[in-house]
């Protein structure tokens, strides 16, 4: 086993986390030139913002029979083209219809990589170290967060004017080109070339990333029954008694994440700011400090999770809503 290879392929990976929350938190900066420049009521602005969010529930619903058929790893691949795609369009959006359409198509990245990073990140990684692998996905997205609020300042302190908001949208395109590039160093997951009968190269990426028991030939068996029980509907339905409370827990956290109101805090943190007072890049820097205190209670929920375990810190964090 090669940890450097398991961690650098996890943090390839993990860029769709840090994409996500760069492509969520970046229209926050430019609300309001929206508002100008497509001439648009409150309502339309709102419709606007939340243009993303409806690519992001057919993305997330859609990605399962792609990622399936293509790989993870490719699927990935497609995402940050997507990604790509999104970013350029937006910043060159000729009118109102293509700027809607250009978020859409980027909600749908966002969507399909919260559903396939941490799925190929959960595939390459070793049982003890899968808990905190993954969790790097989560990690990244308030990261990618912070970087479209620290971004956003950047670009209003040179004083575009009008193209302002083109700027903000164009500069993903630079993550997405790395997310792009790097995922071609990644492997395909072991889990899916064992489903594709690639068993030789599900021996090599096994061997670098290290198994569950120390044995590569039972770790394949393993796999290889796992597949076989999936196919055969031997398996227990998702929705069966004994998982309905877990999963509606489950559901009912995602839900109050929502509820709570944390995302017209998110969209809309500089506008907020400069209601109060602000000026631009005050209200800017502002948003920035948002962003920081973000990170830093997310290093430190996963610092503790361990200790205090997961539902310790669900309850403690329900209070919040």
């Amino acid at each position: 086993m090669n940890k450097k290879h398991l961690i650098l392929s996890t943090i390839v990976a993990a860029l769709g986390g840090l994409l996500f929350g760069f492509d969520t938190a970046v229209i926050s900066g430019t609300t309001g030139w929206l508002e100008k420049s497509f001439n648009l009521s409150s309502f339309w602005l709102g419709f606007t913002v939340a243009s993303a969010l409806i690519g992001t529930i057919i993305g997330a619903i859609t990605i399962s029979k792609p990622a399936d058929k293509y790989g993870r790893r490719n699927t990935l691949i497609i995402i940050a083209v997507i990604y790509l795609i999104s970013a350029l369009g937006s910043a060159f959006a000729w009118d109102w219809y293509s700027f809607l359409f250009f978020r859409f198509v980027g909600g749908l990245a966002v969507g399909a990589a919260s559903v396939v990073s941490p799925l190929y990140i959960a595939e390459i990684s070793p049982a003890k170290y899968r808990g905190r692998l993954v969790a790097i996905t989560q990690f990244n997205i308030v990261v990618g967060m912070l970087l479209a609020f620290f971004s956003n300042y950047i670009i209003t302190g040179l004083n575009l004017g009008a193209i302002e908001w083109r700027w903000m949208f164009g500069v993903e395109a630079i993550p997405a080109l790395l997310f792009f590039l790097l995922l071609f160093r990644n492997p395909c997951s072991p889990r899916w070339l064992i489903a594709k009968n690639r068993i030789d190269e599900a021996k090599l990426v096994l061997e670098k990333f290290g198994t569950d028991n120390g044995s590569i030939s039972k770790e394949i068996e393993e796999i290889k029954v796992s597949l076989a029980s999936e196919q055969s509907g031997l398996s227990e339905t998702l929705l069966s008694k004994k998982y309905m409370k877990p999963i509606l827990l489950a559901v009912a956290i995602a839900m109050f994440n929502q509820l709570s109101g944390v995302n017209a805090i998110w969209y809309y943190a500089p506008h907020i700011f400069k209601m109060a007072g602000s000026g631009a890049e005050s209200a800017m820097l502002q948003t920035v400090l948002l962003g920081g205190i973000n990170i830093v209670l997310t290093m430190l929920a996963l610092a503790v999770i361990d200790k205090f375990g997961r539902k310790k810190l669900m309850i403690i964090g329900s209070v919040g809503y």
